[in-house]
Order: structure tokens, then sequence, then C-alpha cells
């Protein structure tokens, strides 16, 4: 199976193309989009696991790539932080794909649910944090912190995944102390570099399945596009009420998965 289209039945085509605009349109407002074209992809006939995650990264990138430079067109965030950070997150994601095929994604979930936890309350419970940027670093120890954030969360990325872009919306804001429409602008950028380092690892092992990675990759770019001029009219309160959202639906999903690996 190189294309995917062998035995696919268009009502299937069409569900992957409705989920990666939709996943476009999330990842840019506030990332998590992975949260609805993971599925659609599962729903392939004979699919691998390995080859949902590989042509899930390749359909990320292109709306990735899309909403960053929309971002920044309208917002034109620093490349001089987002640079460098995003450089790092591409060596880390390269890194957390090489492992993640012998690291069980189940002993994470739990981590990862208990934080996105706590994010959810420090979001809810600090309603003014990210309306305005107010940097808490100034000099070499702000691009230290910032290189940080972009080699933990593109590691992260790279092995399991859900939810990396509102893990670096929220880094960027609790963290450096961006507001949350800057800091969605800055994530983009990252993000699209973790898709990259991850890609790089799953090309030479012929993981994708092309055919459905670009067709994936043009409803991304579509929903991505749309995605970050929204943000952009709405502003970063707008951004803070999805970005809520996103991660509710984040606990859930991994809250769920883990229920059923310790307890069904």
């Amino acid at each position: 199976m190189i294309s995917g289209f062998e035995s696919i039945q268009l009502t299937t085509i069409i569900l992957i193309v409705v989920a990666g605009f939709a996943a476009g349109w999330v990842d840019a407002v506030v990332g998590g989009g992975g949260l609805i074209q993971l599925p659609a992809l599962l729903l392939v006939p004979g699919i691998a696991p390995v080859q949902a995650l590989a042509t899930n990264k390749m359909g990320s990138i292109f709306g990735t790539a899309t909403s960053a430079a929309t971002y920044y067109r309208r917002v034109g965030p620093d490349l001089r932080t987002a640079v460098p950070m995003a450089v790092i997150a591409l060596g880390g994601s390269f890194g957390g794909a090489s492992l993640a095929a012998s690291l069980p994604a189940g002993v994470f979930k739990p981590i990862i649910v208990v934080a996105l936890i706590a994010v959810a309350l420090f979001t809810a419970l600090k309603p003014n944090v990210g309306d305005l940027t107010a940097l808490r670093h100034d000099g070499h120890k702000h691009y230290v912190v910032a290189c940080l954030i972009g080699a933990v969360i593109g590691f992260y990325d790279g092995l399991i995944g859900p939810g990396t872009g509102s893990f670096l919306v929220i880094a960027l804001v609790s963290a450096m102390g961006y507001a949350f429409l800057e800091a969605s602008a800055k994530a983009k950028i990252v993000n699209m570099a973790t898709n990259a380092g991850a890609l790089l690892f799953f090309l030479p092992h012929g993981s994708i399945l092309w055919g459905i990675g670009l067709l994936l990759g043009a409803a991304n770019m579509a929903g991505g596009y749309l995605g970050a001029r929204t943000a952009v009219s709405q502003g970063s309160k707008f951004v803070r009420v999805v970005f809520l959202v996103v991660v509710a639906a984040l606990i859930i999903k991994l809250g769920y998965d883990v229920w059923l690996d310790n307890f069904a």
C-alpha cells in the first residue's frame, strides 16, 4: 500500500478531507488538530499505526507551513526567537521519533493527562494570562528558555504527539510571557519544524501513504489558512477560549486511553 487509495471507499476519502480541513483550522488557532486527523486516518483499511503517524505528519506539515506564513504576514512574530527554537525542536522531534517504536506511548499518557489538567486549571483560573505580551526574561536567558521549550516539546512531538501545538502555546504564554495570539504564531513555526523532524525519520522507512498524505496536506493548507486568519481577526481572547476547548478534548481523549489501557 503506497498511495493509501488501493482499498479505500469514497466516503472514507471524504471524511479524511473534512478531518484534514478541521484539523488544519484547529492547529492554526491553537494546536491539537491531530485529535481529529489521526482517528480519521486509522479508518483506512489495513493501515499500520506507524503509517498513520507518518502520513499524519506529512499532512500536518502543509497546514502548519501555511498557517505559519499567514501568521508571519499578519502578526510578524519575532523570528530571532522562533527560528532557533524551531531548529532545536526539529532535532528533538527526530530523536523522539527514533525512540517511538521502542517506548510504548501508554507509559507516558497518565503523566500527560495530569500535565494537561494542570495547564487547563492554570489557564482557567488566570483569565488575564496571555491577554498581552509581557516577556518574563530578556537577553541570553530568553533564548535559553525558548530553546529548552523547543527541545522538550519537539522530543514529545516525535515520540507521542497529541497536543504538541497546545503545549507550545501554553509554554510560550506561561514560561515566556507572550500573549496567546503571538504565542500561537510562534508555535506554528516551531510545530512546522517538529513535523519536519519526524518526517525526516519516517521518510527512509517508507511509512508514508503518499496519495492520502498529499490529499490531507491540501485540506490542511485550506484549514490552516482560514484558521490563522480567524485567530488574527479575533485576537488573544478567542485563541484562549479555543485553547481551553482543545485542552479539555485532549484530557478526555487521553484519559479514556489510559482507562482502556489499565482497566478495560
